[in-house]
């Protein structure tokens, strides 16, 4: 902060007649146009530096550098009794809650370092660099005075120990916040309790919510007596009432009811409905199981999974489920309780206008103004193709094993022999659709042949393996930096679309058996189209069976006329 002085005899006059009180005046700092009127009744410790324009009252304040245009008020304390990281560096124990996939915490945390370094402890190396390099970028925030930035207001709270506060954040009325960063146009509200937290740019934690080492993204919102703990939580997420303990929450995770826990596992484009539930302790060998539900997943009300277990990308789960099912390569799936047994149903959400919903939804809803975080949105994609790929040999090779069988095993779940069969049609369908759609998106001769093969969905951004493991390659090494492997993420967010396309191009030679011509390109970017076309034409059929007259009980109850009880429902749907 420039143009600082001390405050002289004169001013310390006025500010004691205005209630106001310095362990030492000496240490009290002010910008060069400040005016004893800008202080009442306020008690100074330590060392105190005060901005232009800058109002505080009614507040105590030790060791705390205060910015521009800033409005404090009856603040019980507001002081960095120590050095401190500022939450930087706090252990949160993600995913498993006996602490095996613990990681760091930094300022410019992104879901992608935060999924590698959770996520692949298989790679011992790479995890400990990574935690290192966190560490380091932790330790340059480490001081012994907090800093208030430009902008902010503080109203009514009670107590903030060691935690720097952005521009243009307010905080009102919350009650401990302690070992933490709220960065840039945050806002905190009444009751809210932190610790050993950082709150990245534009996120909102109000209305009781209490939460215990935590970060928490760009754009997230937890609110009205959400509670967390050891739990991560990237773009976009909305949580209130319920509770979240050791959980990787992925871009756009979403639970709103007091009844429903989020435990132990990783969640990404997810929605909990009321009573959602997991267990993560068999009474056996403590806290150490974990669940992953993979992208698009959501729970009916009262929904429960007993861990391990994992879901395929947009299963909707139904019911209690208590076999540890393995379902990760069977997307759009329903998987439904039916007399103790866990019923799977493949592909079916490739018909339903929730799938459709959920997918234009997550784009329109996306308001970051840094992003961040790297997000895909894109519906036809080389992870999910992959996936329904690998859905189709399943189902096929269980059909040719018992051909006449009735029902058929598979990871601890079972499939309907009439389900399989429309699994496979739903499948092969939506596969078709996806190479069209990907080679009208990109430039194949920008593309390169590491495109080809596999493709994982790394927190919310999609990208090639061979491409992930020369990352994970850069990260390991001593002499590569948290900024050099955040831009090869970006970088491959940029080369997306061709290294897509090159994919559909390798897939659609594969299944032609020759390398595809111009011709066989614009044939299968038709065909792609028709078939958008009829599944959006499936998909419409189940909107308006659920927005039809069928549905209208309930509408014009009031002894109107069957006009009237219609235009009630259509005025109000």
């Amino acid at each position: 902060m420039n143009g600082l002085r001390h405050i002289s005899e004169v001013e310390r006059s006025a500010l004691r007649q205005r209630g106001c009180w310095a362990e030492s005046w000496d240490r009290v700092l002010v910008a060069e146009d400040f005016s004893p009127e800008q202080l009442r009744n306020v008690r100074f410790e330590g060392d105190v530096t005060i901005g232009s324009n800058t109002l505080i009252s009614y507040s105590k304040i030790r060791n705390y550098q205060i910015g521009n245009n800033c409005y404090i008020d009856s603040v019980l304390r507001l002081e960095c009794r120590h050095e401190s990281l500022f939450g930087g560096g706090v252990m949160v124990s993600a995913v498993n809650e006996n602490g095996g996939r613990s990681i760091p915490i930094y300022n410019e945390l992104t879901a992608q370092v935060a999924y590698i370094m959770t996520m692949m402890r298989n790679r011992t190396a790479l995890v400990e660099q990574l935690q290192r390099k966190v560490m380091h970028e932790a330790e340059k925030q480490r001081h012994s005075v907090g800093r208030v930035g430009d902008n902010v207001t503080i109203l009514g709270v009670k107590f903030i120990r060691e935690v720097n506060i952005g521009n243009t954040t307010t905080i009102e009325g919350a009650s401990h916040l302690e070992n933490g960063t709220i960065q840039n146009n945050v806002q905190v509200g009444v009751d809210v309790r932190a610790k050993d937290f950082i709150l990245y740019n534009d996120s909102t934690i109000e209305s009781g919510a209490c939460i215990e080492r935590c970060f928490v993204g760009e754009r997230s919102h937890l609110a009205n007596g959400f509670t967390a703990a050891d739990s991560l939580f990237f773009a976009n997420c909305h949580c209130e009432n319920g509770e979240a303990a050791a959980i990787f929450a992925g871009p756009f995770t979403v639970s709103h009811h007091k009844s429903s826990l989020l435990i132990a596992g990783i969640f990404s484009f997810f929605n909990a409905g009321s009573g959602t539930n997991q267990s993560n302790h068999l009474f056996k060998s403590g806290a150490v199981h974990q669940a992953v539900h993979l992208r698009g997943s959501k729970f009916g009300s009262n929904a429960y999974v007993m861990s391990p277990a994992i879901e395929g990308p947009y299963t909707v789960i139904l019911g209690r489920h208590t076999r540890h099912h393995d379902t990760q390569d069977m997307p759009y799936s329903y998987l439904i309780e039916e007399d103790g047994h866990s019923s799977l149903v493949p592909a079916i959400a490739l018909t339903s206008y929730g799938t459709v919903r959920d997918t234009e939804k997550w784009k329109s809803r996306d308001k970051r103004s840094i992003k961040h975080d790297n997000i895909h949105f894109e519906e036809f994609n080389p992870y999910l193709t992959g996936k329904m790929l690998r859905g189709v040999d399943i189902l096929t090779r269980l059909h040719e094993d018992d051909p006449e069988a009735k029902t058929f095993n598979y990871n601890r779940t079972i499939i309907k022999a009439s389900m399989l069969q429309r699994g496979i049609k739903l499948y092969n369908s939506a596969i078709a659709a996806s190479i069209g759609a990907m080679l009208e998106s990109g430039d194949l001769s920008r593309a390169s042949a590491d495109s080809c093969g596999e493709w994982v969905d790394i927190a919310g951004q999609y990208m090639p393996h061979t491409l992930m493991q020369r990352i994970l390659q850069r990260a390991e090494a001593q002499d590569s930096t948290l900024e050099e492997i955040v831009a090869m993420f970006d970088k491959a967010m940029l080369e997306y679309d061709d290294m897509a396309a090159a994919y559909a191009c390798n897939l659609l030679g594969n299944l032609l058996g020759h390398t595809p011509t111009s011709e066989d390109i614009e044939e299968a970017i038709a065909a792609s189209r028709n078939i958008q076309r009829r599944m959006r034409e499936t998909t419409e059929s189940d909107r308006q069976r659920d927005t039809g007259i069928g549905m209208m009980i309930g509408y014009g109850y009031d002894f109107r006329t069957h006009e009237e009880q219609e235009a009630d429902f259509r005025n109000t749907r």
